[in-house]
C-alpha cells in the first residue's frame, strides 16, 4: 500500500521497491494499491473508505499481511489491524525484519536488536489496558500498581541501555583498529551505495573474496575489510564492504549501525557504487548522498562506479568507460562504468583508485594526461536523464 501525500513526500507509484523488500523478507506480494491524500488520516492513515477497499482485497486474495510504504503511528497501525483483520506493517518494521534475518556477526545482531527495541518501545500503546485496574496497598487503598506496559517499558529501557554499552565497546574496538591502520599509513577505501547496486559482487571481484552476494536487497549487513594490492601504485589499500542504503532508512538503524557506518565516515576514498540500469538511479544517488552527509562522510573524496554495464542496451552504452559527473553544485567527481560480474572496466577502476592512493592531486584534480580524454568524454557522454531516469549517450 502506497500513499501519495503530495510534493515533498516520497512516493513510489509502482511500489516495486516495497515488493522487493517484501520478497527479501520471505513474503509473496499478491496485490498493490495506491491512494492520494492531502494529509494522513489520524485514525486509519488512509481513511475508512480506502481501508474497506484494502480489507476487500485481503479477503479476495487470501492475504495474511498488509505492508505500507510509509511510516505508521502506533495508533494507526493498531486501528488498521482491527479494521482489516490481519497484521499490518510499515516500511520501517519490514526493513527491521530483513535486518534481523540477515545479521550474521555478533555486532550485527546487537545493532539490529537495538534498532528493533527502539522501534518497539514506541508501539506499547494500550496493549495491556486490562491490567490497569490493579491496586497496591492494604484493603485496595492507595494508587494503582505498576501496569504491564510500564513493566515492559522498563525492561526494554534496561535492555536498550545494556545494548548501547556493548556497542560502545565495539565502537572503541573498531576505533583502535582504525588508528592502527592509520599509524601503518594504510589508505582506506569504502564501498557505499544503494542496496542491491552490486557492492559485494564488486568487492569479491577486486579482492578475490567470497563475501555473500545475491540479487536481493540488503544481502550484506556486516562490514568486511580486505587488503587490495594495486600494482599501478605499488602498494596495498584496505577495502571495506559496508551495508547498503535505501530510501527512508530508519533513523534507529542509522544510529544502531553507527559503528559499522563509521568505516565509511573515516575512509580516505568512497567508491559510490550505482546501479546504472536502475530506472530511478538519480533518486538512489540522492538518498546515498543524504545518508553520507548524515554520518559525516559527505565531504570525503568520491569515485562514482556505475555498475551493471552488461544490463544497459546498445543505445545506452557509454562511448568511454571513464568521465566526470557533477554530483552536487560545484562538485565534479570521476566516474567509471563497469560490470563487476563480467570484469568490464575493472582495470580503469583500479587505476583511479591507485591515483587516489598515490595522492597525485586527489581525484577532484584530474591527471593532466587525462584532461583531453575526460573532456572528450564529457562531450560524448553528456548524461541525459529522461523520464525513466536511465542513462543515455549523446552523439
Amino acid at each position: 500500500m502506497g500513499v501519495d501525500l503530495g510534493p515533498g513526500s516520497p512516493f513510489d507509484p509502482t511500489l516495486d521497491e516495497l515488493a522487493l523488500l517484501a520478497e527479501s523478507a520471505g513474503d509473496t506480494p499478491v496485490a498493490r494499491i495506491t491512494a492520494k491524500r492531502r494529509a494522513p488520516d489520524a485514525a486509519l492513515f488512509v481513511g475508512e473508505g480506502k481501508a474497506d477497499e484494502i480489507k476487500a482485497l485481503v479477503t479476495e486474495h487470501g492475504g495474511h499481511c498488509v505492508i505500507f510504504d510509509q511510516a505508521l503511528s502506533p495508533a494507526q497501525q493498531r486501528n488498521l489491524e482491527r479494521h482489516i483483520g490481519v497484521e499490518v506493517l510499515d516500511r520501517t518494521m519490514l526493513i527491521l525484519e530483513i535486518f534481523g534475518a540477515r545479521a550474521q556477526s555478533h555486532e550485527g545482531k546487537l545493532q539490529v536488536e537495538l534498532a528493533r527495541l527502539q522501534y518497539l518501545s514506541t508501539r506499547l500503546v494500550r496493549r495491556w489496558s486490562h491490567l490497569e485496574r490493579q491496586r497496591g496497598g492494604v484493603g485496595h487503598r492507595g494508587g494503582p500498581g505498576e501496569t504491564q506496559i510500564e513493566l515492559d517499558r522498563r525492561m526494554i529501557g534496561e535492555r536498550i541501555k545494556s545494548l548501547k554499552a556493548r556497542l560502545e565497546r565495539v565502537k572503541r574496538q573498531r576505533g583502535t583498529q582504525r588508528r592502527s591502520r592509520e599509524r601503518s599509513g594504510t589508505f582506506r577505501v569504502s564501498l557505499v551505495g544503494y542496496t542491491n547496486a552490486g557492492k559485494s559482487t564488486l568487492f569479491n571481484a577486486l579482492v578475490k573474496a567470497r563475501a555473500y552476494a545475491a540479487d536481493q536487497l540488503f544481502a550484506t549487513l556486516d562490514t568486511t575489510t580486505r587488503q587490495l594490492y594495486l600494482e599501478e601504485a605499488g602498494r596495498s589499500v584496505s577495502l571495506s564492504d559496508t551495508v547498503g542504503f535505501i530510501r527512508d532508512l530508519p533513523h534507529t538503524l542509522v544510529e544502531a549501525f553507527e559503528a559499522t557506518l563509521q568505516e565509511a565516515a573515516e575512509a580516505d576514498l568512497l567508491l559510490h557504487v550505482v546501479d546504472a540500469a536502475s530506472p530511478v538511479l538519480q533518486q538512489q544517488m540522492a538518498e546515498v548522498q543524504k545518508v553520507l552527509h548524515e554520518i559525516g562522510a559527505g565531504d570525503i573524496p568520491q569515485l562514482l562506479v556505475y555498475n551493471k554495464l552488461d544490463r544497459l542496451g546498445g543505445h545506452q552504452q557509454p562511448r568511454e568507460l571513464t568521465d566526470e559527473l557533477e554530483i552536487e553544485p560545484g562538485r565534479r567527481v570521476p566516474r567509471v562504468f563497469i560490470s563487476a560480474r563480467d570484469g568490464i572496466g575493472l582495470p580503469q577502476l583500479r587505476q583511479l583508485i591507485a591515483r587516489a592512493a598515490q595522492g597525485a592531486g586527489g581525484l577532484n584534480s584530474p591527471d593532466p594526461s587525462q584532461d583531453r580524454v575526460l573532456s572528450d568524454a564529457d562531450e560524448m557522454i553528456t548524461p541525459v536523464w529522461p523520464a525513466t531516469g536511465t542513462f543515455q549517450s549523446k552523439t
